[in-house]
């Protein structure tokens, strides 16, 4: 039935008085479901049994703080001082469980009151998270990616120094790594470091830490296969790895000691792998490492000469416009399924981008390392937290892949914001009873009973 068109337009004819009286409102119905699946999680007790004596105190108490944070990085908050827009919001203190909200300079002294020993609670309390979400999902094989990220930061920051910062080369920076897990789309371990070491050299202890932090969780019972940039391929980190067990593809620079560049000259048969890659497979003598290594190169046919992928100053001009990369590794694939398997890695990236502008990870909230590290630590938190309540949430699963993509098709908390967690609500308490009113829309009123039926309620 068509309607007519006054039915359809109105006016406006003034503007609306402000009035700042009502109680009850809130700016984020959607963390009542959050909070439901924090309590199904048992996290309160988690961090009460992580943190409550290896964290400064407060007399908020250690688990009303660090809800808070992770609330204040959920709902979007990138600065301590916008807890304050918190204020006030009654399903902010029904997560956080406190009456009265701190303010932005006592989160900050907080903070401040950290020091390096205190990240190690952090860091198992989000080891036995994504364990528990790893076990849930049933994954026999972990696929890791490792890499590191520059956060940009003040001249007076501690520990910042200048180094690898490609987008800003004369600021001061962080270099933290990760250690991501494709497969469950969880960040496994995040470890904080000045800007100007080396991605490579630097990663030792963490991937020796990391391996500690697997083998508690899970014993031998799990398969173990790492994929890392260029910056990685070290004789001390293939022997890391090799002496764990763990299977690795690796990007090969094209250094003139690991003569890829003779080996890429004299090839004349190549195997195709799609359209525009194609391969081939030697047995590469490394002769400073007196080493023989598998190592798979491609080829890539670029459409347009520009500075980053012009290389035939390197090579033959006629064998044309091509760009050209090598992957060393033990594993048994061929050389189309490799190429499949570490264009993976970008979900890595992908995770990276979603920390940084969706949970904070780049703001620097003080001048003190451990203070930023720890905030970093509940950045990769709450990024974990949320991939796993949108599993629990009734996500649509994935076909496994060579790539190794996440299971499941995860939404950005750019959008989960947007449908669920910033929905206006209203708390009633009709006959007694605490209720939150959501609004009319029927898109949203789908979305909320969709997550209320996977969630258990309160006896």
């Amino acid at each position: 039935m068509r309607l007519r068109k006054a039915e359809l337009r109105g006016r406006v004819k003034a503007d609306l008085a402000l009035r700042f009286t009502r109680t009850g409102l809130t700016s984020f119905a959607g963390l009542e479901l959050v909070r439901r699946y924090f309590r199904q999680l048992g996290l309160a007790r988690r961090i009460r049994r992580h943190l409550g004596g290896s964290v400064p105190g407060t007399d908020y108490g250690v688990v009303g703080m660090v809800m808070l944070l992770l609330a204040l990085l959920i709902v979007g908050g990138r600065r301590v001082r916008h807890v304050s827009y918190l204020v006030g919001d009654p399903l902010v203190a029904r997560l956080t469980g406190l009456k009265r909200l701190p303010a932005a300079r006592t989160i900050g002294r907080w903070l401040a009151q950290f020091h390096v020993r205190h990240l190690r609670g952090l860091a198992t309390l989000n080891a036995e998270l994504v364990a528990a979400a790893i076990e849930r999902l049933g994954l026999k094989r972990l696929t890791i990616d490792v890499d590191g990220s520059v956060v940009s930061t003040g001249l007076t920051v501690a520990w910042a120094h200048r180094g690898f910062n490609p987008h800003r080369r004369k600021v001061p920076s962080y270099y933290p790594i990760t250690a991501y897990e494709a497969q469950s789309g969880q960040m496994l371990r995040v470890q904080n470091r000045p800007g100007n070491i080396h991605d490579g050299k630097a990663s030792l202890g963490f991937l020796r830490a990391l391996f500690a932090q697997l083998a508690a969780a899970f014993g031998a019972t799990r398969l173990l296969e790492f994929r890392m940039d260029g910056a990685f391929f070290r004789r001390d980190v293939l022997a890391l790895l090799e002496a764990q067990r763990a299977e690795y593809a690796i990007k090969v620079p094209f250094f003139a000691w690991t003569g890829l560049k003779a080996l890429v000259q004299a090839q004349r048969h190549w195997t195709r792998v799609n359209a525009t890659v194609s391969c081939f497979e030697r047995q590469l003598w490394v002769n400073p490492w007196q080493r023989t290594l598998r190592v798979v190169i491609y080829r890539t046919r670029v459409q347009h000469e520009t500075r980053k992928n012009f290389q035939l100053d390197l090579f033959d001009p006629a064998d044309g416009h091509y760009e050209y990369s090598a992957v060393v590794t033990n594993k048994a694939l061929t050389g189309r399924y490799l190429w499949s398997f570490m264009c993976g890695r970008g979900g890595h990236e992908k995770a990276y981008g979603e920390l940084k502008s969706g949970f904070a990870f780049a703001s620097v909230p003080s001048v003190q390392y451990a203070a930023n590290s720890a905030w970093q630590q509940l950045s990769v938190l709450a990024f974990n937290l949320m991939r796993s309540f949108q599993v629990v949430a009734g996500l649509t699963q994935r076909p496994l892949a060579a790539r190794r993509r996440p299971l499941f098709a995860f939404r950005s908390v750019h959008t989960l914001r947007y449908e669920l967690l910033h929905r206006a609500g209203l708390v009633l308490h009709p006959a007694g009873k605490p209720t939150l009113d959501v609004g009319t829309a029927a898109a949203v009123r789908h979305r909320f009973l969709a997550i209320d039926t996977r969630l258990p309620r309160a006896a």
